[in-house]
């Protein structure tokens, strides 16, 4: 059980990295990362397991790291990745501690946790990453100006490309019936 699991995980984090691969910059040296959102993915289906999450968020900053068309983006990759996915695991965790959220039918809470948690990922994940930059390698621009242009926008296309993503991958799973998540 626990190889099928890793297949689908090993499978998911490729699919995240091509995405980052293949996303163009946005005329300045920054793209929108979609890797977050297939991270997102992993880190729902695998909310009880945060060995599993950690492990897909090391390899996500790694591949990001290495896909990078950010100028010394290596380290601010990596290091958002690692940091932004606890929290996101902890958001995800502290909303199933909620009693009102406890007593949602499954369907009605998987269709919140996505459509919150998506846009706060990336939100996270973008202002982690644009810090740890400024601090690093300097920005190309201001930190509001990259803010909204690159981080606020990215939040909503991550907010349909995830929910997308997630939404497949659930029925999929389903289909093949995966007793692992």
């Amino acid at each position: 059980m626990k190889t099928r699991k890793l297949t689908i995980n090993s499978i998911l984090l490729a699919i995240g990295l091509i995405l980052h691969q293949i996303t163009p910059t946005l005329l300045i040296p920054m793209q929108p990362d979609f890797s977050v959102a297939m991270l997102i993915v992993i880190i729902l289906l695998n909310k009880k397991d945060y060995k599993t999450c950690i492990i897909s968020c090391i390899v996500t900053g790694i591949f990001t790291a290495l896909t990078t068309k950010f100028p010394g983006g290596q380290v601010p990759n990596f290091l958002d990745k690692v940091v932004s996915a606890n929290l996101i695991y902890l958001i995800i965790n502290l909303f199933y501690k909620v009693k009102a959220f406890d007593k949602l039918l499954e369907y009605k809470k998987e269709a919140l946790l996505s459509t919150l948690i998506f846009p706060i990922g990336t939100l996270i994940s973008g202002t982690i990453f644009l810090y740890i930059a400024s601090f690093i390698v300097g920005l190309p621009s201001s930190f509001l100006t990259l803010f909204i242009t690159v981080v606020l926008p990215t939040c909503f296309l991550n907010l349909f490309v995830g929910i997308f993503l997630y939404k497949t991958i659930k029925i999929s799973i389903k289909r093949f019936s995966v007793k692992d998540f």
